[in-house]
């Protein structure tokens, strides 16, 4: 598992330290990554908030979109993964 946000990596960092995540988390401070994904928003407005699930063969197999329910991406992501077993 990975995550990414536009944040600089030393609040990445500090969000790991506080929240225990035990996952890899990556930053996208220009935006780079986010845009090719299509999540980027125009100007210096925060990037889409969406989950992708990524199989073995590269491949998305899910993607979640919710500015609010997190419940909906950690749901959705487990059974997509779930799915592909």
């Amino acid at each position: 598992m990975v995550g990414m946000s536009a944040d600089p990596w030393d609040r990445q960092r500090s969000f790991d330290d506080t929240n225990q995540l035990n996952f890899l988390l990556l930053s996208d401070p220009d935006r780079t990554i986010a845009k090719q994904f299509g999540v980027k928003r125009p100007l210096s407005l925060p990037n889409k908030r969406q989950t992708f699930v990524i199989g073995r063969d590269r491949q998305i197999v899910a993607a979640i979109t919710s500015e609010t329910d997190m419940t909906k991406h950690a749901d959705e992501a487990l059974q997509a993964l779930r799915d592909l077993e």
